[in-house]
């Protein structure tokens, strides 16, 4: 009969002598692991990125020698026990998922896929039989054990992932039932869905992980939690080798494989390093640690638990489904590192009927669920009423500071719950402070600037009690705009003759309706010849009002007087000798009849932008800045109230034409709220993207020349007047 220890040839031994503890082993009695043989292994099925491409690709006569081998490895310095593999249930070899013990206490997993929900009672039984006291998390919970909870090898606290396999919600259950401290970390990359696959803490409080695995918020809980010295980062060379997916027991790391560089760094740390191949479990995307689990995991007396995770009650309501907004709402509670549970979801039965929907959303901490209702709040979702009776509200002590954690206006209408009623928010503006007084003819909430808050003021703190007023339109509606904002984003070259249809239309609508459009342009506009165009919109009634800087009213003014624009003849696109200084004699020009309105009144600027904006009673407001030469006197070089009379014309805007200048466009789009019409028109695709990206379902970015646009905007409206066309 063969040697029991010849582990080349225990493939062929009976059972009895194939799991002998090695009586020259070095084995470290309080340590004990579970593992189960590989005797139904197989990839039958396609749960995680690894498994792609494998299906019945393992060789079982590998597998098993590679288990052994690594069964062999642990049991010469560990006790191990075993679970009895199940036919069906190819996945029990990695006993990892199987629960997460503490001392006597397991919670028992409860996998996320029905490929391994089968193995649970077999792995309930195996604890039940050997004393542990067995916790059992909600049926719909997914948690899938020491697979994603891993304990520090100091026992000062749980690391436990979530992103994948398992939930968040299941965070607050460890942290009761074993009494620790509970750190979540979201996992990001689905080669990676299990914590144990990029994580390991190992002895003496070292930590072998693979940071891009996580997002940026749980790389700097990490960073909190473990000193630089003590953090042995991975490549992600030695990651896709499972590296991190090692066994640790004192100062043996037991892994798959590993570079060099890393077997240095984990030697000058104090740790021994033990390869062994696990290429065909790999394949199911496990490896070492996978295949084992550590059931005597000590308890530390004086650790206690907490309760990591922070749950709300949130309520969105309208047409959910054909608008998006509920798919929006779970990919920004995802996205923003939460989790969620559908509570109830009430699908309205007819077209025009709405819908409503209430989620427990689930954050790691109160930042991050800041952060996330934040951004549910501008989906129009609401804490339910019986949840929160007040806004929470802190006055200001000192003027032009607001309180600290004080809530970030958004473009959004906005309503605020003060004494058990919602109170709109007046002046809605991007971010404010909401400040709440009381008055004799009852609340007033508005909108403010944090430098111009005022002593013994209310303002709003937190995301409670806060909601945003969205119109609830049904998809006939949406269809029958004539002009939709509605599929906002960012228009191609292709589209841009369609896009300037769509807009003369309806500045046209806006004109004969007796509405306001208001222009922010750059000094571009000049540079591309748009001057002539711009003048036309403006001499015909279309703009309302013009905001911008020094610079735009300068280049206009020479163009008028000296056929320039940055010394360059506007008609030969050449360099005029001595055309360097056109901008400052014209600036001198304006200075010396006062102002440009005087100029325009004293026969000295005949034609162009500003003269129309005169000559039509056209308000505008010029802004200054520290590169400004002159500046004009008309320029505002008061940075304050240049923003405070650019508010001012926006007052009552139905539509803002964006004109090539990044700085005036934020700044006006900051002062916007939603239901303005933006149109943002720059060459530069990151200005555009930029000005679409404040979230405004009414704005649209046009990526083209402006002089372009400018021309082509002249052309359609002529089309639109034209008496050809009337019938």
């Amino acid at each position: 009969m063969a040697n029991c220890r010849d582990i080349g040839l225990i493939a062929d031994l009976p059972w009895s002598c194939r799991y002998l503890p090695d009586q020259k082993s070095t084995m470290t009695e309080s340590i004990r692991f579970l593992m189960c043989p590989p005797d139904h292994y197989d990839v039958d099925y396609v749960i995680n990125p690894w498994m792609e491409g494998n299906i019945h690709k393992s060789s079982r006569d590998r597998a098993v020698e590679q288990w052994q081998k690594l069964h062999y490895v642990i049991k010469e310095h560990a006790l191990v026990d075993l679970v009895s593999p199940q036919s069906g249930w190819p996945d029990m070899v990695f006993t990892a998922n199987a629960g997460l013990v503490l001392g006597k206490n397991v919670v028992l997993s409860r996998f996320l896929h029905k490929e391994r929900q089968g193995e649970e009672p077999y792995f309930k039984q195996w604890f039940d039989d050997n004393g542990y006291t067995v916790y059992e998390l909600p049926q719909d919970l997914p948690f899938e054990g020491a697979g994603d909870a891993l304990l520090d090898r100091e026992g000062r606290w749980l690391w436990a992932g979530y992103g994948f396999r398992s939930e968040l919600d299941s965070h607050p259950y460890l942290a009761k039932w074993l009494d620790i401290e509970v750190v979540s970390l979201r996992l990001m990359d689905q080669r990676f869905y299990h914590l144990d696959t990029c994580f390991c803490p190992l002895s003496g409080g070292y930590l072998l992980y693979y940071p891009p695995a996580f997002d940026s918020y749980s790389n700097r809980l990490i960073e909190m939690r473990v000193p630089p010295e003590k953090r042995i980062a991975i490549t992600e060379a030695d990651a896709v080798n499972f590296a991190c997916n090692a066994v640790n027991i004192d100062q043996l790391v037991v892994m798959n494989k590993a570079s060099d560089r890393l077997k240095d760094r984990l030697s000058q740390a104090g740790f021994e390093v033990i390869e062994t191949p696990l290429t065909e479990f790999m394949k199911a995307g496990g490896a070492a640690k996978c295949l084992t689990l550590r059931v005597t995991e000590p308890v530390r007396s004086e650790i206690h638990g907490n309760q990591p995770v922070e749950s709300r009650i949130i309520r969105l309501e309208g047409h959910l489904l054909d608008s998006g907004i509920i798919s929006r709402a779970l990919d920004l509670i995802v996205g923003g590192g939460g989790s969620f549970q559908v509570l109830n979801f009430d699908l309205g039965t007819q077209r025009q009927s709405t819908s409503n929907a209430e989620l427990k959303v689930s954050a790691p901490d109160h930042e991050v669920m800041a952060e996330i209702m934040t951004k549910l709040i501008d989906l129009g979702a609401v804490t339910p009423a019986q949840e929160v009776c007040d806004a929470n509200l802190e006055p200001v002590t000192q003027a032009g500071v607001a309180p600290d954690d004080f809530y970030v206006t958004t473009i959004y209408p906005t309503e605020v719950r003060v004494n058990c009623e919602w109170v709109k928010v007046q002046n809605q503006r991007m971010d404010g402070a909401i400040a709440v007084t009381e008055t004799p003819d009852g609340v007033i909430a508005r909108c403010k600037l944090v430098r111009d808050l005022e002593v013994g003021e209310q303002v709003i703190l937190g995301v409670e009690g806060i909601r945003t007023v969205r119109k609830t339109q049904s998809r006939e509606q949406r269809n029958q705009q004539e002009f939709s904002f509605m599929a906002s984003g960012v228009s191609s070259e292709r589209r841009v003759e369609l896009v300037v249809e769509q807009i003369a239309w309806e500045l046209r609508q806006i004109r004969d309706q007796g509405g306001r459009v208001v222009v922010t342009a750059g000094p571009v506009v000049i540079h591309t010849g748009g001057s002539e165009h711009l003048s036309r919109l403006i001499r015909q009634g279309y703009v309302q009002a013009l905001l911008g800087g020094n610079a735009i009213a300068v280049h206009d003014i020479e163009q008028s007087l000296m056929g320039t624009s940055l010394g360059v003849d506007m008609k030969r696109g050449v360099v005029v000798h001595g055309g360097h200084r056109h901008h400052l004699k014209v600036i001198n020009a304006i200075r010396r009849c006062g102002s440009i309105a005087q100029a325009v009144e004293q026969g000295v600027l005949t034609k162009g932008v500003m003269y129309e904006c005169v000559r039509n009673h056209v308000p505008f407001v010029l802004a200054g800045s520290i590169r400004d030469d002159g500046p004009l006197p008309d320029t505002q070089m008061d940075l304050i109230k240049a923003q405070q009379e650019y508010a001012k014309l926006l007052e009552g805007t139905d539509m803002i034409l964006m004109l090539s200048t990044m700085l005036h466009s934020i700044g006006v789009g900051n002062m916007t709220p939603a239901g303005v019409k933006m149109v943002c028109v720059d060459i530069n695709p990151a200005v555009v993207t930029k000005l679409s990206d404040r979230g405004s379902v009414e704005s649209v970015g046009v990526v083209t020349d402006v002089g372009l646009f400018l021309s082509l905007l002249v052309q359609q409206l002529d089309k639109l007047t034209s008496p050809y066309l009337v019938k």
